[in-house]
């Protein structure tokens, strides 16, 4: 039924013109127009089963109608809630959202940065590991815009690249903290090499030093379960033993378990373990893990919203930065 209906019977079942039902539904201009109306001509559009013709869409306003969201790790179970954010906030205004994979590689990021250049997506939503300001601002220029999921504090700049970001480094010093108030005087540290490791390090770091406590830091090559697992052990052939491991993000800290089992290692009794990101199988394994919650559907949503808002033009200027929570999760693993 949806082919049959147009914009005409949308204007009439929301009684305006043909001419407000074309703004309202191409997402471009909505400043002008009351957000009653909008509200009035979705519901409309959404009784009668309108379906826009994305083909003449996309003829009609020079755009692909599609947008990208670039991720350093497809196989890391933090990134899939990102993506559905920001695919449930674009799939609303008509866009449709590819993931793709990075590796945190410079070449595969200017990839997919030259991919937006050439006209293949209308924007970017990324989390970049290897590209900067000087990359991605020839890109926003020609009209593409870039807006970024950070993992550390960003000042913003004249370049209209919007930043979004929770302050890792302020997580991972109130983590160590909460394992410091639980009595742990002896907490290591493993992590794996890129992204986001290097402040969650230093977060810990400056918890310990904050104490007159030294750190004890393992790093692997890569941020997986088996670099945990990994790590873990290299910790317990060089004959350490703290009472606690903090790992840089939750595979790291489920591969630690691991080790940890395998050496007959009680989690909790013997060593606590605390990872970083809340991914779905934290709940799940034993013991429940404790980690840090960062509520990556609402950042990916969020991303989504500032993307689109410098697409219809109800965002313009400067780069914008916006802050976003974190919250420590305690589960049986501390």
């Amino acid at each position: 039924m949806g082919g049959s209906i147009t914009q005409k019977d949308v204007a009439k079942a929301a009684g305006v013109s043909q001419a407000t039902v074309s703004i309202v539904l191409s997402g471009s201009g909505l400043e002008a127009i009351p957000a009653e109306t909008v509200q009035r001509v979705n519901q409309a559009a959404e009784d009668l089963g309108y379906t826009p013709n994305r083909f003449a869409r996309a003829l009609r306003t020079n755009r692909t109608m599609t947008l990208a969201c670039v991720i350093p790790d497809i196989t890391n179970p933090y990134y899939p809630s990102l993506v559905r954010g920001v695919q449930t906030i674009a799939e609303d205004t008509g866009y449709d959202v590819i993931a793709v994979n990075s590796d945190g590689t410079r070449d595969r990021e200017l990839h997919f940065l030259d991919m937006a250049r050439r006209g293949r997506v209308d924007g970017l939503v990324g989390v970049f590991f290897s590209v900067g300001v000087a990359d991605i601002g020839p890109i926003v220029e020609r009209g593409i815009p870039v807006v970024r999921v950070e993992a550390s504090i960003k000042s913003g700049g004249s370049v209209a690249i919007d930043d979004l970001y929770v302050d890792n480094l302020k997580a991972a010093h109130e983590l160590t903290d909460f394992l410091l108030d639980k009595g742990h005087r002896s907490i290591a540290m493993i992590a794996g090499r890129g992204g986001p490791q290097s402040v969650r390090v230093e977060g810990y770091s400056r918890a310990l030093q904050s104490r007159k406590l030294n750190p004890i830091i393992e790093v692997d090559d890569a941020f997986t379960e088996d670099g945990g697992a990994a790590a873990m052990a290299r910790l317990l052939d060089a004959g350490q033993t703290p009472s606690a491991v903090i790992a840089a993000n939750d595979l790291m800290a489920i591969g630690a378990t691991h080790t940890l089992r395998e050496h007959d290692i009680a989690v909790p009794d013997q060593i606590a373990v605390a990872g970083f990101d809340d991914i779905p199988a934290a709940r799940l394994v034993m013991p429940a893990l404790t980690t840090v919650r960062q509520f990556q559907d609402t950042l990916g949503a969020e991303a989504a919203r500032t993307l689109l808002g410098r697409l219809d033009g109800s965002l313009t200027g400067a780069g914008q930065v916006y802050e976003y929570p974190f919250e420590i999760v305690e589960r049986a693993s501390t």
